[in-house]
């Protein structure tokens, strides 16, 4: 019979009082669960995620959500060996886990880490440097992200029911946005039992996530213009969403990611007895075969040189011929079925259009052998490999959702850029080349038309993460066909849920806003030098104001002398009087920081333990022997380390020199205590 999943809404489980609809094992055809949310407050879900969740997550720095990101990430890793299991029953090989499961935990991973990295331990991101607006430089503006007051809703596809969620759910969830997750039904007691691992961890504030198992009728006619909608699954749903009135009129942000022709193509320099052609054999069969074909990266076109044509269709069926197929919870097995009997319907009826204008090279959708599998009872098809006929429009208009690719010839490479564009918008696409030439003109040519491009050749082959990987630190999603939308890219896939103003104000007004300091704002000058502070007691603003020193010629020729730079601008005076930026001996420009470092440092032990870096540095005026520098220093920005007794401080550093010229400006980057050191 099997047991009827529950959705999570509003802090409760809810069991729908009908039995729903069943779910079926892709192997066996025997019922898994069973579905519906029949009598469920969907309104409630919204309500409940605005009102509690949204407040309970904006409460919480970007530091603090990356921490809940990372804990969850540790608890579900302990629960791997149970999704693996019930993984095998939507059709997923041992290898596929590692593309959903696997991959959905890094994806948290991942996401926790740059957080932390990119991230300010605070509430707002401030988007570049700020603008100054006024000569007299009391009038400035910033961009600003903040977090919005509404919910993160996501309508997955079947594919991938755990990185599909959670791909999803990590950078809403640290953009300050509660999520609900409606699955596809084929495969939503996945997901459903992810949710329960997540929900048993009372890692989660109350209302960050909810789980709509069932269908999502009137959903988003409760959704506003603070609310996301991130679908992936088919073109004509996506076409249904777009023209919601919640999209059209109601300012609902939707992305969408859609059906997706990618392809792969071979550059004309590869020989079949070259390393590269073997990579494309392997990425080709590779792409074909994981989930099945399943996936919306999958090479649906493989392009290659006309006089390779039956190489490439030579060497692979080679290779799809030795691919085993049948029950996906046995080691042994390279493909298991579809997600059910009507994807399989729908990709053997996407192959019988394809072959309008395509031959059949390698396999038949309706036999081929199976290893511990009943081909009836479960969603079995052999890959099919197809050659398609001169000037055939069928492969660049039907996409088979499965084990199913066409090899298509080109003439030249302008032809295989031309061809690519006829998939009229994609997900990725990649090239196999060792040609730096004919890299350039494909990636040039195809980069319009595709989210991401891989070029693969000997020399990243080891390393790469492959063809039909996305990976949390790029973009995910592509222009035209494809949807137009775009997930991950590490932080950029943060501030997506974000909104982005434009604020204008005095440098004081926008230092209060910030949180950082703003140049032209109030500095705060005492007794105690900044780094005798810790950052209990440090705030922004603080300043040290520094005595000026005078840069001699020796002070210049021991330099050069000592690190070697002996760079004509510092040791020859007839060369460096020539040069029309100069006019004479001018201090090396590390020289000027060097000596601006000796003049605000606080020498003695105390809170300051480490510099760690220097960011933005420009030189602004050349510095002369003679002339005289003093350096100003204020603490910028400040940002506490979780789970560390030590933070980061952002130090605003601007060095003049005696006529108060700008001499250079940076950023000193410095590790301090939390506390003063005892005694």
């Amino acid at each position: 019979m099997g047991a009827l999943l529950e959705s999570y809404a509003q802090g409760t489980w809810f069991r729908a009082a009908d039995e729903g609809r069943p779910l079926t094992d892709a192997a066996t055809g025997a019922t898994v669960a069973r579905l519906s949310s029949t009598g469920l407050d969907v309104a409630g879900m919204v309500e409940y995620g605005r009102r509690v969740g949204g407040p309970a997550l904006r409460a919480l720095t970007f530091h603090e959500r990356a921490a809940v990101l990372k804990s969850l990430a540790k608890h579900l890793t302990g629960f791997t060996d149970e999704f693996h299991a019930l993984s095998h029953r939507t059709g997923a090989t041992v290898r596929d886990n590692a593309f959903d499961v696997d991959g959905g935990l890094g994806t948290l991973f991942s996401y926790a880490g740059r957080g932390v990295r990119e991230l300010p331990n605070d509430t707002v991101y401030l988007d570049g440097p700020t603008e100054r607006l006024g000569r007299g430089g009391t009038f400035a503006g910033q961009h600003v992200y903040t977090s919005r007051p509404g919910v993160a809703v996501q309508i997955n596809a079947f594919n991938f029911p755990v990185w599909g969620m959670l791909e999803k759910f990590a950078p809403a969830f640290l953009a300050g946005l509660p999520t609900i997750v409606k699955p596809a039904a084929p495969t939503a007691y996945l997901t459903e039992r992810v949710v329960r691992r997540v929900v048993e961890s009372g890692l989660l504030p109350e209302g960050s996530l909810q789980l709509l198992a069932g269908g999502p009728e009137g959903l988003l006619d409760h959704l506003g213009p603070q609310d996301t909608v991130a679908f992936t699954g088919s073109a004509a749903t996506g076409a249904l969403l777009r023209a919601h009135r919640a999209v059209v009129s109601g300012g609902v942000r939707l992305q969408v990611e859609a059906d997706s022709l990618n392809c792969s193509v071979l550059g004309p320099d590869v020989a079949p007895e070259d390393p590269e052609f073997a990579l494309y054999i392997d990425q080709l069969v590779t792409e074909m075969t994981v989930k099945a074909g399943q996936k919306c990266t999958a090479i649906r076109r493989a392009l290659v040189p006309e006089h390779r044509v039956e190489d490439v269709v030579a060497a692979a069926a080679e290779r799809l011929a030795a691919v085993v197929v049948g029950d996906p919870a046995d080691p042994g097995v390279d493909m298991g079925p579809l997600a059910g009997h009507d994807q399989r319907t729908e990709v053997r009826a996407a192959v019988a259009a394809l072959r309008a204008g395509a031959d059949t090279a390698y396999g038949d959708p309706d036999r081929g052998a199976l290893s511990g599998a009943d081909r009836e009872r479960g969603a079995f098809v052999s890959p099919v490999l197809l050659r398609a006929r001169t000037g055939a429009a069928q492969p660049h208009d039907v996409e088979a959702f499965g084990p199913v690719s066409t090899v298509i010839g080109y003439r030249t490479v302008e032809d295989a850029v031309a061809l690519a564009a006829r998939g009229r918008g994609s997900l990725v696409g990649s090239v196999v080349t060792r040609d730096p030439a004919v890299a350039r003109a494909v990636v040039l040519g195809c980069a319009p038309w595709h989210g991401r491009i891989l070029v693969l050749d000997g020399d990243c082959a080891e390393e790469s993460t492959g063809h039909g990987a996305p990976l949390p630190v790029l973009v995910h999603g592509g222009p035209g066909r494809a949807g137009g939308g775009e997930e991950l890219g590490g932080v950029r896939g943060v501030l997506h849920h974000m909104q982005r103003t434009a604020v204008q104000g005095s440098p004081d007004m926008l230092t209060a806003v910030t949180g950082r300091w703003t140049t032209g704002s109030r500095r705060t000058t005492g007794q105690e030098h900044p780094f005798r502070k810790s950052l209990a007691r440090l705030r922004i603003g603080d300043t040290v104001s520094s005595a000026p020193r005078t840069v001699t010629l020796d002070d210049i020729a021991h330099f050069a002398e000592f690190t070697g730079d002996t760079f004509y601008a510092h040791t020859d005076p007839e060369a460096a009087a020539a040069n029309p930026l100069f006019g004479g001996i001018v201090a090396h420009g590390y020289l000027v920081v060097s000596l601006a470092a000796g003049l605000f440092v606080d020498p003695a032990p105390g809170p300051v333990l480490a510099n760690y870096g220097v960011d933005n540095l420009r030189f602004r005026t050349p510095v002369k022997a003679g002339d005289s520098i003093a350096v100003q220093l204020t603490a910028k920005q400040i940002t506490p380390r979780a789970g560390a007794d030590y933070g980061e401080v952002r130090w605003d550093a601007v060095v003049r020199n005696g006529d108060g010229d700008t001499v250079a400006t940076y950023d000193v980057l410095t590790l301090v205590a939390k506390e003063d050191p005892a005694g």
